[in-house]
């Protein structure tokens, strides 16, 4: 993953510190996270500054927010390819299945698992999609499976 201020860059973000501070957590987590955690673990960033840098990230596609199974709203970062936030072109591919650990409560971006394609009534069409499998994750499984 590139490094933080070529990431912002990236997406014509302005690197400021508070903002290099929450994608570098962001990342370091590597998976989903909801406005709450990171202003549990960045408690000296002001929450209404995290909620600002939150939305600024999705408006410039840095990130996308989704429901989480609980259906509090959830963030992770996009990589640069990702177009899933593009209305005017929307691609299939760029809408993916996300999945939440039962045992450790992460939330996963599954970008190789495409959304499936559902067809929808005439006269409806689909926006966006949000496919969430709940299980036990790869390090949880690991973890187990030693004890």
């Amino acid at each position: 993953m590139a490094n933080t201020e070529e990431m912002l860059s990236e997406r014509h973000i302005r690197p400021t510190a508070v903002r290099i501070l929450i994608l570098r957590k962001m990342a370091e987590l590597n998976c989903a996270v909801s406005q709450a955690q990171l202003e549990e673990l960045l408690h000296t960033v002001d929450k209404s500054t995290i909620s600002r840098t939150l939305a600024h990230f999705v408006d410039k596609h840095l990130a996308h927010r989704f429901a989480g199974s609980d259906g509090v709203t959830l963030y992770a970062l996009c990589p640069p390819q990702c177009h899933c936030h593009d209305q005017e072109n929307p691609s299939i591919g760029d809408m993916h299945v996300h999945f939440t650990c039962d045992r450790c409560g992460r939330t996963f971006c599954m970008r190789t698992l495409p959304v499936p394609v559902i067809t929808l009534p005439s006269g409806f069409t689909v926006s966006t999609a949000n496919y969430l499998l709940r299980g036990i994750c790869a390090e949880c499984a690991a973890k187990v499976s030693h004890d």
